[in-house]
């Protein structure tokens, strides 16, 4: 191995391991495989029966049902709860709102409102100046809001990962708000359904793209121990320098 080499072979070393780090980190902000079908699973299981009986009584108890489920095997696996706490809340407000007009379609329209104003967070916040995706994502690489003023490169990753966000979410609701128009509840149930997941890959993907590329997080909390650190040794040696003054004036 020639001194040029080894140079490279940290860089690359460096990119993968920063890139490993963004997997998981999103993988832990966004749920992983098993919130994404901890997302799709109620809605799948509404539409379903709906589709068979057209009862609007039984598809709602049934989607409901499932998500209290999910979330009771996340509490009895002592596993992390907040994916599968927010689907009940999605799922209990699209059940309220079905139940009070007598409108199936109503149950999908919560979560339709959802998508469309974290579309627009995502674009207003960019816009401000303070992304949407780095406040999320901040806290879990540990860098909380140190990309905002100390990390340019990270900070522009973040506005295009947001823009990405902000632009397919709206691109999905220009998709179903015609529909929930247009289409029976059937119809759009199944195209909700089958864009529950592809738009959110889509979304992660070009995240983990522009987050790889950037510069490495500034890890706040590794800095807060080590000037605890210091700071515990600058009195551990003024204790020392004060005893030994102490000791040569008792001489």
């Amino acid at each position: 191995m020639t001194s040029l080499d080894k140079p490279t072979e940290d860089a690359q070393a460096a990119q993968q391991n920063a890139r490993a780090v963004t997997e998981a980190a999103l993988f832990e902000a966004f749920g992983g495989v098993r919130g994404m079908v901890e997302t799709v699973v109620p809605g799948l299981l509404f539409v379903t029966i709906f589709t068979i009986n057209k009862n609007l009584h039984w598809s709602a108890i049934a989607a409901l049902g499932v998500s209290l489920l999910l979330v009771v095997v996340r509490l009895a696996m002592r596993d992390t709860v907040k994916h599968a706490f927010s689907g009940v809340f999605g799922v209990a407000f699209g059940v309220v709102f079905a139940m009070m007009t007598g409108n199936a379609k109503d149950f999908y329209l919560p979560g339709m409102l959802y998508t469309l104003g974290l579309a627009i967070a995502y674009i207003v916040t960019t816009l401000a100046g303070v992304p949407l995706i780095g406040l999320i994502l901040g806290p879990v690489f540990k860098e909380n809001l140190s990309w905002r003023t100390r990390n340019p490169g990270r900070k522009k990753a973040y506005a295009k990962a947001s823009w990405a966000w902000g632009l397919i979410l709206l691109a999905k609701c220009a998709i179903l708000f015609p529909l929930y128009w247009w289409a029976n509840t059937a119809q759009l149930g199944w195209i909700l359904i089958a864009l529950k997941i592809p738009p959110f890959l889509l979304a992660v993907w070009l995240t983990w793209v522009f987050l790889a590329k950037a510069p490495a997080p500034i890890d706040v909390f590794a800095e807060m121990e080590a000037e605890e650190q210091a700071e515990k040794e600058r009195r551990a040696a003024a204790a020392g320098e004060h005893d030994t003054t102490a000791g040569r004036h008792r001489r």
